[in-house]
Order: structure tokens, then sequence, then C-alpha cells
């Protein structure tokens, strides 16, 4: 079982209410090959919701207390991001996943882009939160921009 970003199959989750479909994810989903889940509304944030960057560098520096989540007007979600990883986390033990497709230049799914934290739509390599949690307990991730179906 795969486990794929709930906007990459069409899902309107994202901070401005849309979805980023690709219909070859969605088409996993519908053949029960995969399932699908978002860790911003798994940690409670709402849709739509005032877009968010990591400030101070990239999603293990959140995990490591030196970089946090704000919104382009200054709230803190630190928490609310780590705590849609960590449930993200718990599906993918609940479910027997080793392989996670994410949406690249998220701050939670990013998996080698992430926006700077300047919300100057300019990029920085990195990870976003969840994809750093993954990545250290052992999930492959991919985006899904480097995922090839086969």
């Amino acid at each position: 079982m795969i486990l794929v970003s709930s906007c990459l199959i069409g899902e309107e989750v994202r901070y401005d209410g849309r979805h980023q479909l690709n219909s070859s994810l969605k088409t996993l989903v519908d053949d029960g090959k995969a399932i699908a889940a978002c860790p911003e509304l798994m940690g409670g944030l709402l849709v739509p919701r005032t877009p968010a960057e990591i400030i101070g560098g990239a999603g293990e520096d959140v995990w490591q207390g030196t970089a946090q989540v704000m919104t382009r007007d200054g709230r803190d979600v630190t928490a609310d991001y780590k705590a849609g990883a960590e449930r993200f986390l718990e599906l993918c033990l609940k479910h027997d996943i080793t392989t996670v497709i994410l949406k690249e230049n998220s701050p939670s799914c990013g998996f080698q882009a992430i926006y700077d934290g300047t919300f100057s739509g300019e990029k920085i390599a990195g990870e976003g939160v969840t994809t750093a949690l993954l990545l250290a307990n052992g999930i492959k991730i991919y985006s899904e921009k480097n995922f090839i179906n086969k």
C-alpha cells in the first residue's frame, strides 16, 4: 500500500482550498493500491488557511527545535504541523506503508524543495516537517515530480 498526499488526488485541501490533481496518483487510489491523507488537516488546520512556511531552516530543523512553521500573518503553527506529521506517520505504521508520495514545496510535504520562509515565492533545498519525520522512520519518499508508476 502507498500513501499519497490528498491534494494530489484532487481533494481540495490545500491552504487556498484548491488541489493539485495528478491523474496517475488518483488512479492508484481509485484502484485500491493507495490511500490518501493530508498531514496539515490531520494536525487540525482548516481549509482555507493562511499560507505557512518554515522559518529558520527545514523540516529536520523544526524537529530539532531550531526552526518554526509560521503563517504569513505571524502565527506560529509549528505544533499543528508536528501533530499532523505524527498522525501521518501513525497511519503509515497502522497500514504497513513504506512508500509515500508527497506534494513538493509544501512546508509539510516538500521532499527536495520548500519555500524559503520569506513568503517571496523563492525556494530552497530542504524537506517539510512530515517528510523529515517519515525519512527519520525509514519511509521511502517520492514527490509527485519524481514518482514513476511502474
